[in-house]
């Protein structure tokens, strides 16, 4: 009887380290953080409105992952008849 009761009380403390030390990683809600992306024309890529690279066309942003992918369409759009 006297083995039982130390098994149980051991077991009792275990649960609680392992309640204690999971409490901070279950307890706390993940942010999910939702940036605004762009597809570029060119490549295809999807870029966050951070990272991107800013071209103009008609008044209107386009968003590029690179400067060579926004130098690629002003070249396709000054080969492209009006």
């Amino acid at each position: 009887m006297g083995r039982m009761l130390i098994f149980i009380l051991i077991g009792y403390f275990i649960y609680l380290l392992v309640k204690k030390s999971s409490a901070g990683k279950i307890g706390k809600k993940q942010e999910k953080v939702e940036e605004e992306t762009f597809r570029d024309p060119v490549c295809g890529v999807y870029v966050a409105a951070d990272d991107a690279v800013i071209g103009r066309h008609d008044g209107a942003r386009i968003h590029f992952c690179s400067m060579a992918c926004l130098e690629k369409y002003q070249e396709q759009v000054a080969h492209t008849p009006a």
